[in-house]
């Protein structure tokens, strides 16, 4: 599990995140806003990145406070939080608030992405969580929900009143007796209240896996990850594929290109002002061999979707000089078109 979610986590948080404006029916690029350039104090952007991204993987959800907003009251930085110290409490009536260390927290000054969510609770599920919920057939993904994350806690039951929310003098009584009914062990008292701390689905998750003897390539179904990439053994053998960039679109397209895309729209909507948007360089992730490169920019410059000068730059290297120009002229036998622009070709 681990090596997958590190995976995820490394690919993700090493693409270049970049914002834009469309103008004519094209992407120009614009000035990053805070959060791309100084995230949190003493955080770079990609570290910042690794470290939600994992959460998010691992449970979720991630919390963190906005420490401090734009002059039109966007993040400008947000400061990390621990999971296990958050949890979401809400009422029959369906109202719900955040708790930092069960202190509540008003929700403008709480950042919180999630994924993997299901109809009626306000947290996303771990992934291991949530293919439970998928395969159980629960009838209320509320109910399962708040059963998955309290099996990770330390109460050893739970004494439940589905008619009223206890008053806490009420609560206590109901304990003791309970209690002494059953003295060896202790006893946690809710009313209609609930509250889900999405770190304790780690605990679930774990106790799951065990009794479901689930293998190394089921997490990597749950994760998802392709088993190969963390060397993970396949029952149907080595995999293979006609080159690297192949591999690597068929990771972007069906493991990461989902997760990538609701991050984008969750910054977008935070980050930047409408028509302003973020968007992940996947293309960073197809990365060719030298001759797939070389053979993709030549197709390109022949085409005339590139210049001469843009294919080198895409490669690194400066312009072609006069001199240079004129030279491969003379190697080719030929002569530059009157009127053409430098290392354009005609």
């Amino acid at each position: 599990m681990w090596a997958a979610l590190r995976l995820r986590s490394d690919l993700i948080s090493t693409l270049p995140w970049k914002p834009y404006r469309e103008v004519g029916g094209r992407a120009i690029e614009v000035p990053k806003p805070p959060m791309l350039i100084d995230p949190s104090a003493g955080w770079l952007w990609n570290e910042w990145m690794y470290a939600t991204q994992f959460d998010i993987d691992r449970f979720g959800n991630v919390f963190g406070h906005i420490a401090a907003v734009d002059g039109a009251g966007r993040p400008a930085q947000v400061e990390l939080t621990d999971t296990s110290e958050w949890s979401v409490v809400g009422s029959a009536s369906g109202a719900w608030e955040y708790q930092h260390k069960g202190v509540p927290q008003p929700k403008a000054s709480v950042w919180h992405e999630r994924q993997y969510v299901v109809p009626g609770i306000p947290l996303g599920l771990s992934p291991i969580a949530h293919a439970a919920w998928a395969t159980g057939h629960y009838l209320s993904a509320q109910q399962f929900a708040l059963d998955w994350f309290q099996s990770g806690a330390s109460p050893a039951g739970v004494l439940r009143n589905r008619a009223k929310v206890l008053a806490p003098d009420e609560a206590r009584t109901a304990k003791e007796r309970f209690r002494a009914a059953i003295s060896r062990r202790d006893i946690f008292v809710t009313g209609n209240d609930w509250e889900y701390t999405p770190s304790a689905a780690a605990a679930s998750d774990a106790k799951f896996i065990d009794a479901m003897k689930y293998s190394v390539s089921d997490i990597c179904r749950f994760i998802g990850v392709p088993g190969d990439m963390i060397d993970a053994e396949s029952s149907t053998g080595s995999i293979t594929y006609a080159n690297v960039n192949q591999r690597n679109l068929q990771l972007l397209t069906v493991n990461l290109g989902p997760a990538i895309a609701r991050r984008e729209a969750k910054f977008s909507r935070h980050f930047v002002a409408n028509p302003r948007y973020i968007r992940a360089n996947t293309d960073a992730m197809l990365r060719m061999d030298a001759k797939g490169k070389l053979e993709v920019l030549a197709t390109g410059v022949e085409g005339h979707v590139y210049t001469h000068d843009e294919a080198r730059a895409l490669l690194e290297l400066p312009p072609l000089t006069d001199e240079q120009i004129a030279k491969t002229h003379q190697i080719e036998g030929t002569a530059p078109s009157p009127g053409t622009k430098t290392g354009v070709p005609a």
